[in-house]
């Protein structure tokens, strides 16, 4: 049970601040109003540090079926596999939600759907399926392959390794996030989603589901291209 917790509340504080810094740049009246791109990467970075500090020494620290999926081909352990997946989901959820409670004030002063979309879930800035789950693939390829070189040699990531893969993130939203949000986390995108569709949120958006399972396959495919790769150099 103690691999749940913590996958779980690791994945609730990575969303909770990683989806608090958008909504505190795009919602209306807050303090970080237009604060831009860096304070998205820089603070999405900052809550991968905090989240994987937290649930490092207990359950490695994944957050990310992509990286679970991705730790499991790779050492053929499966066991815990579907624990793992629904701690990560369902944490997803809940720090979300706890987004919407926090900020539900400045959800009711914008006007603008996209943007309380964003608060939750990822969009293409340019939509091409095709192109839009290349972006995906190579962000999760990168995000896999850069964990997999931090772990060696223990191959599991503990309590030192966080700041290394926050800076792998930072990296990753600042080169390669601006064709689709750089979600490379599926339970990062897929359960805020659902959450967004569930939420009584004044004047929202469609949750866009003819777009959600990019950022879920792409993650995976390139966490499992990752693995791979990083077989063959070894």
């Amino acid at each position: 049970m103690h691999l749940f917790i913590s996958e779980f509340l690791g994945t609730a504080i990575l969303l909770l601040l990683g989806n608090g810094v958008v909504a505190n740049v795009v919602l209306k009246k807050t303090y970080g109003h237009h604060a831009g791109i860096m304070a998205i990467t820089i603070g999405w970075a900052m809550a991968v540090f905090v989240g994987v500090y937290i649930s490092a020494a207990a359950s490695g620290a994944h957050l990310n079926p992509a990286v679970t999926i991705s730790l499991a081909f790779k050492d053929g352990h499966w066991t815990n596999v579907p624990l793992y997946l629904a701690a990560q989901f369902l944490g997803a959820m809940f720090g979300s939600l706890l987004i919407w409670f926090h900020y539900k004030t400045h959800f009711d002063a914008t006007e603008d759907a996209a943007a309380k979309m964003a608060c939750f879930c990822t969009s293409p800035a340019i939509p091409n399926k095709l192109f839009n789950l290349l972006s995906e693939i190579i962000g999760g390829f990168v995000l896999v392959l850069g964990i997999l070189f931090i772990a060696k040699p223990q191959q599991a990531l503990g309590a030192l390794d966080a700041l290394p893969v926050a800076l792998l993130v930072l990296a990753i939203g600042l080169s390669l996030g601006g064709t689709t949000g750089y979600a490379i986390n599926p339970a990062r995108d897929l359960g805020p989603r659902i959450v967004h569709a569930l939420l009584p949120i004044n004047n929202k958006a469609n949750s866009n589901w003819a777009y959600s399972w990019i950022p879920v396959a792409g993650p995976i495919l390139g966490g499992l291209l990752a693995v791979v790769i990083f077989k063959l150099v070894q």
